[in-house]
């Protein structure tokens, strides 16, 4: 049976994420879809400790079925890869399938190890208005092997965690861009205010 995975910093989680989620598995049948909380994500910086993240994570997640909240990035030191999570992933996992989305999928070629991460792992792209699976095509016409990248529809969230920190930075309600179990954790531990 296929696992799911999708990985990010979720910094804080939010509606989009959940969104992802949802939407893969009303289209993929998955045995179950861990979320993996990067631990010391090497191609961005993050605000907050990845025990929090993960905590946040857990809250944002919770309740949805075949979901399991994957901590292999937070018991390894240094920054992982990608690729690195899912060779570890094999050891445990027969058939994955890592669920990106389509902005994501936009800069797949830069990753690190792109092809790599195909030989381990199928790709499901999750596609949104403003990310139509045509303007991807050259990305998928660059990849040794296209047919291993599938394409799924999911409703426009136009928010990204950074734009929730500055929220929270300005004083503004974010409410209705994250589950109020995780705008509860941020208010409790006074995340994002500088």
């Amino acid at each position: 049976m296929t696992t799911g995975v999708f990985g990010g910093a979720f910094d804080p989680p939010h509606l989009g994420h959940i969104s992802l989620v949802r939407g893969a598995l009303e289209r993929f049948d998955f045995e179950c879809l861990l979320v993996v909380p990067a631990g010391d994500p090497p191609h961005k910086t993050v605000a907050t400790p990845a025990e929090i993240r993960c905590r946040m994570t857990e809250l944002a997640f919770a309740g949805i079925p075949q979901l399991e909240i994957s901590r292999i990035e937070l018991e390894s030191s240094g920054p992982r890869y990608t690729v690195d999570t899912l060779r570890l992933l094999r050891e445990s996992h027969d058939d994955l399938t890592l669920l990106v989305g389509a902005d994501q999928f936009a800069g797949f070629r830069s990753w690190h190890e792109p092809d790599a991460i195909l030989e381990l792992a199928r790709l499901a792209v999750a596609s949104r208005p403003g990310y139509e699976e045509e303007a991807l095509s050259p990305v998928l016409a660059a990849l040794a092997q296209p047919e291993r990248v599938s394409f799924f529809p999911i409703p426009a969230h136009p928010v990204s965690s950074e734009q929730i920190r500055a929220r929270v930075r300005e004083g503004l309600p974010i409410g209705d861009l994250v589950p109020s179990e995780v705008v509860a954790e941020i208010t409790d531990l006074g995340l994002y205010k500088r």
